[in-house]
């Protein structure tokens, strides 16, 4: 997991998840911080099994996570792959991530 001992936070999930789940990227820390809407969704990738989805829910302060979120997931995880992207009926954004198969595109 790629959390810094040092910054204070609880991590977004503390388990590899090997089925399909949900980050809830959302909350009012999420909407104060865009960082940790990044270190989190990082580690929600990291820990979820090759193959296996995982909706990233972001708030919608930060707008359209395809714009701001991309490029450090793939700068740290570059096997990620984009699987869905929908405007949440809250405002804000779900992407659906995972990380290839090693192997396949």
């Amino acid at each position: 997991m790629s959390v810094d001992p040092e910054d204070g936070r609880e991590p977004v999930t503390i388990r590899e998840h090997d089925r399909p789940w949900a980050a809830d990227l959302e909350s009012d820390r999420h909407a104060n911080d865009s960082r940790l809407v990044v270190a989190e969704a990082i580690d929600a990738i990291e820990e979820t099994r090759p193959g296996i989805p995982v909706d990233l829910v972001t708030h919608e302060c930060h707008g359209d996570p395809m714009d701001y979120l991309l490029d450090p997931l793939r700068s740290k995880v570059p096997d990620v792959a984009v699987t869905g992207h929908r405007r949440c009926t809250c405002g804000g954004y779900v992407i659906t991530v995972m990380r290839r198969i090693s192997g396949s595109e």
